[in-house]
């Protein structure tokens, strides 16, 4: 059995297929809340504040090389990648395909380097979470 999962920042769908050109339903899926919020909710505390010393600029003084966003995109695309190596370990899936989104496709496949036989066997760049079983059929008869 192959998985084919769905995700962007937000949601992973994860779709069963029995053999490469046979249908697939869908079996479950997994939900970042984070992603789903504002920054200002995520964020208890801001950096501190100050003035430049020439000018009238004032700016933060924290700077920070991810986004409360982007954190959160990483753990939710570690998580996945975790549920991905469990059931390939266990014997449960031969192998697996990702469609994601452009910018989430990159985080995800970053999470699944190194492991074990974690390699897709197909990745297709696109939006496509909550588009339904047609649209995954489809885009899986065009390769």
């Amino acid at each position: 059995m192959r998985w084919i999962i769905v995700a962007d920042e937000s949601t992973a769908e994860f779709y069963e297929q029995d053999k490469k050109y046979s249908a697939v339903r869908k079996s479950f899926e997994m939900h970042n809340d984070s992603a789903r919020k504002k920054v200002d909710d995520i964020i208890t505390d801001h950096g501190g504040r100050s003035y430049d010393s020439f000018g009238m600029g004032r700016h933060t003084m924290a700077k920070e090389k991810q986004g409360p966003k982007m954190q959160g995109a990483v753990v939710f695309a570690k998580s996945i990648a975790g549920k991905i190596t469990a059931a390939l370990n266990r014997g449960d899936i031969t192998d697996f395909g990702l469609i994601a989104a452009p910018k989430f496709l990159g985080i995800l496949r970053k999470s699944l380097a190194g492991a074990h036989g974690s390699e897709p066997c197909l990745t297709i760049s696109k939006e496509v979470v909550g588009q339904g079983t047609a649209v995954v059929d489809r885009l899986l008869g065009e390769l």
